[in-house]
């Protein structure tokens, strides 16, 4: 036992001082100074060097999108780096293209502030904003699905598309050390410049969604940014096919809510998936949908029905549903939202019953 002991504080004692010094060298070696940070060549920003991109852009109030908070897993982050990037990294690779590496494309979220360096972004990006929502309430919409509403303080709005996202701020909490920003899309219409509505899936170990489910509640402030996106209702004539499963009902319904709003009346078809019964949501919402919008079908399926569902709906997957209903896509465009898998597995199905690939708009979240 006393071998045990001294081993362990020898560890212990190791652990430490490489701590230290790994302290130590953040705060000389790599410690790089104020750099010059221009963009788009007409704005220059001041920054602390050493820190990534993204984060030093936050720092300024210019919000660019990431959907994983910064962890590289996304690719949302992207920047074009005209001079000061370095080589692109490893974790990069993966999430840009050949031609975008020409072209300096590179993740902000990986790319370290180590000199003064010149990028350019989205102008659009530039009016992206930081708010301070008051938390409405905070609903079960099923056993793992939460439903947000929060509103402006009387002198702020928020002008978004219909279809788009914004990022939440989750804060520190007993059981995450750190502060992180995660994107979510609004399911309320832009017709309600005082609010946002969202629909928050629990995640296992998610720090966001964790902050939410567990932490969240009425009355509290809850930081938001935004808006994002290049995901939103287009104004056309043309038929629409909606597809969504799980949360990723969100921009499909700010689009409809913004249909109804504005009274359009062009033909649409929304294919909703889940498991079971008691993962379908906002269903009455989706009924009175259907009846101030008279050219509006909703199809459910369910991949799993249980038996004490009594389900007499469709069973199957959304694709399932696509291949029975969906006879020609030619003059329609689509609008789809979920996972990568199910948006990869869609996207064929489209173009097979002669939708072109420039009328098929999606957002894919993991």
């Amino acid at each position: 036992m006393e071998t045990i002991g001294v081993t362990v504080l020898t560890i212990s004692g190791i652990t430490g001082i490489l701590a230290l010094l790994l302290s130590i060298a953040n705060k000389t070696i790599a410690n790089y100074g104020e750099k010059k940070l221009i963009i788009n060549n007409k704005k220059e920003l001041t920054v602390e060097g050493g820190d990534t991109l993204l984060s030093a852009l936050i720092e300024q109030k210019v919000f660019i999108p990431s959907a994983c908070g910064g962890k590289g897993s996304c690719g949302y982050c992207k920047v074009t780096v005209t001079e000061g990037g370095g080589e692109i990294l490893a974790t990069e690779l993966g999430y840009v293209s050949p031609k975008e590496r020409e072209e300096g494309v590179r993740l902000s979220c990986q790319c370290k502030v180590r000199n003064d360096m010149q990028i350019e972004i989205p102008e659009e990006l530039f009016s992206v904003k930081q708010y301070d929502y008051h938390v409405e309430f905070v609903k079960d919409l099923t056993p793992t699905i939460k439903h947000l509403r929060l509103a402006l303080p009387e002198t702020e709005e928020i002008e978004f598309s219909a279809g788009q996202y914004v990022q939440i701020l989750a804060p520190k909490y007993k059981g995450s050390d750190e502060e992180v920003y995660r994107a979510y899309s609004i399911a309320s219409s832009p017709v309600d410049s005082k609010a946002v509505e969202l629909y928050i899936g629990y995640v296992k170990d998610g720090k966001a969604t964790t902050y939410v489910h567990n932490y969240l509640k009425p009355s509290m402030k809850l930081t938001v940014v935004g808006p994002y996106g290049d995901f939103f209702y287009q104004d056309t004539d043309r038929e629409m096919v909606m597809v969504a499963i799980g949360t990723g009902m969100a921009p499909i319904m700010s689009i409809l809510k913004y249909m109804r709003s504005n009274n359009i009346q062009r033909k649409v078809t929304f294919y909703f998936g889940a498991r079971t019964a008691e993962d379908l949501f906002e269903m009455d919402t989706l009924e009175e949908l259907q009846k101030d919008l008279p050219n509006f079908k909703l199809v459910c399926c369910l991949s799993r029905p249980a038996e004490k569902d009594n389900w007499t709906g469709e069973v199957g997957r959304v694709t399932d549903m696509l291949e029975k209903h969906l006879d020609d896509g030619s003059e329609a465009e689509a609008y789809l939202c979920g996972s990568p898998v199910m948006i990869d597995s869609v996207i064929p199905i489209l173009k097979a019953k002669g939708m072109p690939e420039e009328q098929i708009f999606y957002d894919k979240f993991e």
